[in-house]
């Protein structure tokens, strides 16, 4: 099983792609279970949560063997950068949460 961030956007949608093309498994964190609907019908399992909370995405990691994790874009940065910070700050306490399997 592997964790793919980002499914409903063109990186995150390739990678998913692909992921399936080679017969995995794939688990999305999705913030709108609608708009990632078409990905349901395609075998992959929807979480749904989203960036800024560490307990979805720690329940999205649990047991997958790899992720592939996007990062948003922060278009208007704050000037220390807060906004970045949390989300990876989020990252961090959720991977400490469910480390990926075999790791």
């Amino acid at each position: 099983m592997y964790l793919v961030m980002g499914i409903t956007g063109k990186v995150g949608g390739a990678t998913a792609r692909h992921l399936l093309k080679q017969s995995k498994e794939v688990r999305a964190l999705v913030r709108d279970r609608e708009r990632a609907a078409k990905w349901a019908d395609q075998g992959v399992e929807l979480v749904e949560g989203d960036w800024n909370d560490s307990t979805a995405i720690a329940a999205a990691l649990k047991g997958v063997e790899g992720a592939f994790v996007m990062l948003p874009a922060v278009w208007a940065p704050s000037p220390d950068y807060r906004e970045a910070k949390g989300v990876i700050a989020n990252y961090v306490e959720a991977l400490t949460k469910a480390v990926p399997r075999g790791w």
